[in-house]
């Protein structure tokens, strides 16, 4: 984690020094929005994704929310794969609901100052060096002409930062290398099913069993924790922390990956009066 450490260490002094709460970040198009029932209210629930497809699945699943439909006239959530993108929502509580990691709240001690409590969380996770023909082997003189999918997402552990930290342990010169640089998991395994890379570095879900050997994958990294959601709560909104929660378990469920997989839920919801349960202790 020390190449994301180093990175938030560095945002940290320039969002503490320039803190503005007036406007949202310059992201021209990346966004999907959409009206909800009572398009009359002036007020937009804003979110943040790290990529289009889950954005256009939420905006679609918010709007058509009742608890959402009655609170707000619009349903906006951005995306981006950059941490610079995910640092400017959570940093300056721009955004309402977003998937972010446990480094980067604890970093901006969002809690504190925008109070963010957690929504959902999912289990941690291995990351490994998958390939079609061969299992990878960790070696320097193995990889060094070997074609390589990555994520072009620098906050992904899997895809990106504990791949690169496993060449520099080996030695190997990134710059030297011939990686092939992916938007999404779903593109890496297309590019591997398509012979365009050798292997990929990403997360073993049970469907690539369909296509791939698990004969053929190596680990770089054991029991990553995963990503959660987080809910401005500028107001004692449980109804509306009820409702999102719901969405994205939904959400997680429908589309189960090896990243977002088993969600674990912080709110009870099953009758008033709602509330947060600190069952997860060491998160809070």
């Amino acid at each position: 984690m020390t190449v994301l450490a180093f990175a938030l260490s560095w945002l940290c002094g320039r969002y503490f020094v320039d803190y503005s709460f007036n406007a949202l970040p310059m992201v021209e198009q990346n966004f999907s929005q959409c009206k909800t029932e009572l398009a009359r209210n002036t007020q937009t629930l804003i979110g943040f994704v790290p990529v289009k497809s889950m954005a256009v699945r939420l905006s679609e699943q918010l709007c058509a929310d009742r608890t959402v439909s009655n609170q707000y006239g619009k349903v906006i959530i951005y995306f981006g794969s950059s941490m610079t993108e995910q640092v400017e929502f959570i940093a300056k509580g721009i955004a309402d609901v977003i998937l972010a990691k446990d480094i980067v709240v604890s970093a901006f001690k969002v809690k504190e100052t925008h109070n963010y409590k957690p929504l959902v969380s999912f289990k941690a996770y291995n990351a490994y060096l998958i390939a079609l023909r061969e299992k990878p082997q960790l070696s320097k003189s193995y990889l060094l002409d070997k074609r390589i999918g990555l994520l072009d997402y620098p906050t992904s552990r899997s895809g990106h930062i504990l791949p690169m930290q496993q060449f520099k342990i080996l030695g190997l010169d990134v710059d030297n290398m011939n990686i092939v640089y992916g938007n999404t998991h779903s593109e890496l395994r297309q590019l591997l099913l398509a012979g365009k890379v050798d292997m990929i570095s990403s997360y073993w879900q049970a469907k690539d069993g369909q296509h791939l050997s698990e004969q053929y994958i190596t680990p770089i990294a054991e029991n990553i924790d995963g990503t959660k959601w987080y809910f401005k709560m500028s107001a004692n909104n449980t109804e509306l922390a009820c409702a999102l929660q719901s969405v994205l378990v939904a959400d997680a469920v429908e589309n189960q990956s090896g990243y977002f997989s088993e969600p674990n839920t912080y709110w009870q919801c099953e009758r008033a009066p709602f509330n947060f349960i600190d069952r997860h202790h060491s998160d809070e």
